[in-house]
């Protein structure tokens, strides 16, 4: 990984600080966006966090092979999820998601990760819920990308440990939007009922994650280093 690539990881991870301050601001009592739709302008405000995410990638020096990996990874992460829909949060496209970002960097695992979503959902169903998938995904990859800085050899353990708790990771996340579009009042008690309700399928994506890491992820980064050398 690169000291811009870094650079870039380091970005989208204060920007997804940022938006995590402007949706808890939004529920405080008392506040002047408290009595709005909390749902829709959660949607919104990760929404224009995503737009902001491509356009920083679209100012970037994009070539054709990069934009041919993008489109194979981002593919075979959506048809992955969409093989694997039948069994509740088993999901190999966490995975194929992190270990594009640690090869390739920040900008190509976000955009593998929001693209992945984006698709997959045309065939399992489109809704509000999309902008998140795109965010949680993205920021898969950008994490994982966080992890391969300064590291000459691909550390299995490591990727491990983190591809398990990105299981978790998403699932909190998607629950922000579940809490603040199905449950009211808006209060501690329904936000823990929300999180508690979904830990076992949160486990089952986290252990699924950690399955495919052990069993591919040696396999992938030497089949992705080799193609990185040409771009």
């Amino acid at each position: 990984m690169t000291k811009n690539s870094f650079v870039y990881g380091s970005r989208y991870i204060f920007s997804f600080l940022i938006i995590l301050m402007l949706l808890a601001a939004t529920v405080i009592p008392e506040n002047p966006l408290y009595n709005l739709n909390w749902a829709l302008l959660s949607t919104i405000i990760v929404f224009i966090g995503i737009l902001a995410f491509f356009w920083q990638f679209e100012k970037g020096q994009v070539n054709s092979k990069m934009i041919a990996l993008i489109a194979t990874m981002s593919s075979l992460a959506a048809v992955s999820r969409i093989a694997f829909s039948a069994i509740v949060s088993l999901q190999p496209a966490t995975f194929i998601v992190m270990i594009t970002g640690y090869v390739f960097g920040a900008q190509i695992g976000f955009v593998v990760g929001a693209i992945a979503a984006l698709v997959s959902n045309f065939f399992l169903g489109q809704g509000p819920w999309t902008p998140w998938q795109m965010f949680c995904w993205g920021m898969c990859g950008v994490l994982a990308s966080m992890l391969s800085y300064k590291q000459e050899e691909f550390r299995l353990f490591s990727f491990t440990v983190l591809a398990g708790s990105c299981g978790i990771f998403y699932g909190w996340v998607i629950n922000i939007w579940h809490w603040a579009a199905f449950m009211y009042p808006l209060n501690i008690k329904t936000f823990l009922a929300v999180y508690a309700s979904s830990l076992v399928f949160d486990v089952i994506h986290a252990v699924g994650n950690v399955v495919f890491s052990l069993l591919f992820a040696g396999t992938f980064y030497t089949i992705l280093c080799r193609f990185r050398k040409y771009i």
